[in-house]
């Protein structure tokens, strides 16, 4: 019984101790830069300058259904699937929209590149891209994320813009911040493009 219990105790210790070294971890990957334009009570409005992202297409209606496959992908082309078998370092966040027509996924290339310095994917569904400057609305929370917190927070953000007089552009995206197996400090965002003249 006694073993048993140090056992357990030396398992917690070192799930605690992993997490903590995952958390600083991921604290120390660069993250998409923007200019805070103004804080509301639970949301704010930033200014994204425009950006070199790598994105994927993809049929998904939800998050469940997009969010591995769509990983997959992308990682595929940051460790290495690319003409110059070149890896990419991993940025925060990770951004999907998710919606009945088309979803897509995207990660945020480093600073360092470009368009035109980037490796090109081998995999022909990996399109690099210019996601152009854009204001945006942002309501954070944490946890893991659903298809139905997704839901609840995205029609949070709209009433939010609605009852401010903002103006939407567009359907929802999801940033998420931190890797699955990260399961404390966790950090994910709703944002919505929205006009912006203030």
């Amino acid at each position: 019984m006694k073993i048993a219990l140090i056992i357990a105790i030396v398992l917690i210790i070192i799930v605690f101790v992993s997490q903590i070294f995952i958390s600083m971890s991921t604290n120390k990957t660069e993250q998409q830069e923007f200019k805070l334009v103004k804080e509301y009570g639970d949301f704010e409005i930033r200014l994204y300058p425009a950006s070199t992202v790598a994105t994927i297409n993809s049929n998904a209606k939800t998050y469940k259904d997009l969010a591995s496959p769509g990983f997959r992908k992308l990682a595929g082309y940051i460790f290495g699937g690319n003409e110059a078998n070149k890896s990419i370092s991993m940025t925060a966040p990770v951004h999907m929209d998710i919606n009945d027509t088309l979803s897509t996924m995207s990660f945020v290339m480093p600073s360092n590149y470009t368009e035109e310095n980037l490796p090109k994917p081998n995999d022909k569904n990996v399109k690099i891209k210019i996601r152009p400057e854009e204001y945006i609305a942002v309501l954070k929370f944490g946890g893991y994320a659903s298809d139905e917190e997704l839901k609840e927070k995205s029609e949070k953000l709209f009433d939010l813009l609605k009852e401010n007089k903002i103006t939407t552009l567009g359907n929802y995206r999801f940033l998420g911040y931190t890797p699955p197996y990260q399961f404390v400090d966790r950090r994910n965002e709703i944002a919505v493009t929205i006009e912006w003249h203030q």
